[in-house]
Formats: C-alpha cells, sequence, structure tokens
C-alpha cells in the first residue's frame, strides 16, 4: 500500500508519489486498499454497521441535508463514502487517460442509509473493488498522461495515475475512522454482554 504521511507533511508531492507507478499497479493497490478495509470490518455485526460512534470531529460540509453535517458517521456511511470517491477518482482517471479533458465531477453515491448489514458493506466494497478495476481496462496501451486536471487544496495538477491514486488517498484518510468506529461498536457490544 502507498504512504500517504510525506504527502500529508508536505514532504513529497502526489506527482512525486505516483512518478513510478503503471496501471498495474493500480489494479494491485485497488485489491489491497479494499482486502485492507474488509479485514478491518471482519469482525463486525450488522448491529455494528448501524451503530453511531461518538465523534467530536464530525462535520461535513457536502451533507445532503442541514440535519447531517455534524452526524457523526456509522459503519455503512463510511463504506458508501468512501467507495462513491474512490469510483469517481477510477472514472475521470479514466476519461483523462483516453485524453478526455476534465468535464466536472463523476459522483454517485446510494444512500447511507440504505447499507445496514455486513453483507450489505461486504457488497459495497467488492461492487467498488470491480468497478475501479473495470475503469483501467478504459485505458488505452499508450494513455494521455500530459492529459491533466486540477485538484484542491494546493495540490499541483495530476495526470490520470495521479487522479486515481487520489481515490487511494481518500481512503487511506478513513481507515481510522473506520478502525474507531469498530473499536467502539466492539466495545458498546461487549458492554452489553
Amino acid at each position: 500500500m502507498l504512504d500517504f504521511e510525506p504527502l500529508r507533511t508536505k514532504k513529497m508531492t502526489l506527482n512525486e508519489l505516483v512518478a513510478n507507478l503503471g496501471v498495474d499497479d493500480l489494479r494491485k493497490l485497488t485489491t489491497e486498499m479494499v482486502d485492507r478495509m474488509l479485514a478491518m470490518i471482519a469482525s463486525c455485526s450488522d448491529a455494528d454497521v448501524v451503530f453511531t460512534p461518538l465523534d467530536s470531529a464530525a462535520n461535513d460540509p457536502q451533507a445532503a441535508h442541514p440535519e447531517e453535517v455534524n452526524l457523526a458517521w456509522n459503519l455503512g456511511h463510511v463504506i458508501v463514502h468512501i467507495t462513491a470517491s474512490s469510483e469517481e477518482a477510477a472514472a475521470v482517471a479514466a476519461e483523462l487517460s483516453r485524453g478526455v479533458a476534465y468535464h466536472g465531477r463523476s459522483r454517485s453515491e446510494i444512500p447511507w442509509q440504505e447499507v445496514t448489514s455486513m453483507a450489505m458493506c461486504r457488497q459495497r466494497l467488492d461492487e467498488s473493488c470491480r468497478m475501479r478495476l473495470a475503469s483501467l481496462d478504459m485505458w488505452p496501451d499508450k494513455p494521455y498522461l500530459d492529459n491533466l486536471v486540477e485538484l484542491w487544496g494546493g495540490i499541483a495538477p495530476t495526470n490520470a495515475i495521479g487522479r486515481f491514486v487520489t481515490g487511494f488517498m481518500h481512503d487511506d484518510s478513513h481507515l481510522g475512522q473506520i478502525a474507531e468506529i469498530v473499536r467502539q461498536a466492539h466495545a458498546a457490544r461487549n458492554k452489553h454482554h
């Protein structure tokens, strides 16, 4: 798996991080990331999926409804969010690789309230992995790696590989949150037994 700490501490740029990566690396990294998330939630029950953790840092300015801005996310919510973000990164990267100029977001996120079981979490992660891997099959043999997209937060414009990797970077930024939700859910379950 990629180490994003040098990026977060500004010791490395995204373009430096991805400089030696190719499509086969993106396939391997996709499988590794999804496998890691599946392993993190493997011991969870259906009750853990809908358990609402304590999260004093909860702040989602992009929330669909004002009452959800400061809502602590349950496991189903996090899984839906991270898979939608990585799929968007993969979809945009596939277009960039084919020489298509960036023309806006490509995001689809299922309602998080519908994900209420472990089977649904596993299905969503497996489906997302399949979709991300399939997007790489859309890349030409010689991708247009000089076709750049502007990102956010002072990150320099990047190519298809960099944009695909921003999905991993986003996944990675939520791994601690997943671990904490699982910890709190297990602690609550053990307290009731």
